[in-house]
């Protein structure tokens, strides 16, 4: 009668020695290199802590309407002005201008959050008054919840000048945040939840535009007007207001911040336990071949003999 395999296992051996012999100081040797190795080469290859990671989120921004606006109306340095700064406008004098302004946020999606600011302004100018040049601040309100709680408030500068006169500048842009260093994995921040520009200061020099994009470009996180498509229209009527037409979409984001510590042990023990697998199976194979061969002196223990039902049977 044929006879088929049902089980099997493998034969255990034990390889006995003293304390003080070459076998245990090879097994211990092997034993720091099985598991010092692999942290070894994943350290060295690189990437073994995770420093920075990312991920997407649909940030919470709101126009905060207050816009600071210069427009040059001639190549001798004359020009229009006008904010929604009272102290900004009493320095103006003669060239202070009184703009009539339109804003509108859109959620398109229906998910809570405002998905793009449809910003009109036409401001009224001279018969004599040619545009040339367009210089515009707007301000937001911009947060973060999923990781951190990011709050800050940011700004949008749109500039764009011509050799011809204009009649409209249409702008269809985005309102992209910009970092130079990770966020906080948790917790509040609110270290730039500040005014872009000091709307109470009496000075000219708080409205200097150089001085406020200065300050603003210290911060490490700032948003930018980007993807910008500006389309400049012309032939004025000498009765009919300049127009700035702007649509600025608030777009989700790819946020860098800086994992927490379970995150970190996460991404290293997968990367150590992948290398360790390897060095488990060669090393293995190392031992087998050392003690089968009695490369170093042990003594081979077999194991316990078969019992008396499988000696009758003759298995």
């Amino acid at each position: 009668m044929a006879l088929y395999e049902v089980y099997s296992h493998p034969k255990l051996i034990k390889y006995k020695t003293s304390i003080c012999s070459k076998a245990t100081l090879f097994m211990l040797i092997l034993l720091v290199l099985t598991y010092i190795s692999p942290l070894l080469v994943a350290f060295r290859s690189q990437g073994f802590w995770l420093k920075k990671s990312s991920y997407e989120e649909q940030p919470t921004i709101r126009f905060q309407y207050e816009v600071l606006l210069i427009v040059l109306t001639g190549s001798s340095g004359s020009y229009a002005a006008w904010s929604t700064f009272p102290s900004f406008n009493s320095l103006q004098g003669d060239n202070l201008r009184i703009p009539l302004v339109m804003a509108r946020e859109e959620d398109k999606n229906q998910d809570g959050k405002m998905d793009m600011l449809h910003f009109k302004l036409e401001l009224p100018l001279q018969p004599t008054e040619q545009v040339l040049s367009v210089q515009l601040i707007l301000t937001f309100s911009y947060q973060l919840y999923k990781m951190s709680t990011f709050v800050m408030q940011s700004m949008g500068f749109l500039q764009y000048s011509s050799p011809v006169p204009g009649s409209k500048l249409y702008v269809n842009a985005d309102l992209k945040l910009q970092q130079r260093q990770p966020l906080n994995h948790r917790g509040l921040d609110t270290r730039y939840n500040m005014s872009v520009i000091d709307g109470t200061s009496p000075f000219a020099s708080a409205y200097d535009l150089t001085n406020i994009i200065a300050a603003y470009r210290d911060r490490n996180v700032t948003t930018v007007l980007s993807d910008f498509n500006p389309v400049w229209q012309v032939g004025r009527a000498a009765d009919s207001p300049f127009v700035i037409d702007a649509v600025i979409r608030y777009p989700v984001e790819v946020i860098s911040y800086q994992p927490g510590f379970w995150e970190m042990i996460k991404f290293a023990w997968i990367q150590y336990v992948s290398i360790l697998l390897i060095f488990l199976w060669v090393f293995e194979r190392i031992k087998i071949f050392v003690f089968q061969n009695q490369v170093l002196t042990t003594m081979p223990v077999s194991p316990v003999p078969l019992g008396p039902l499988c000696k009758q049977h003759q298995c």
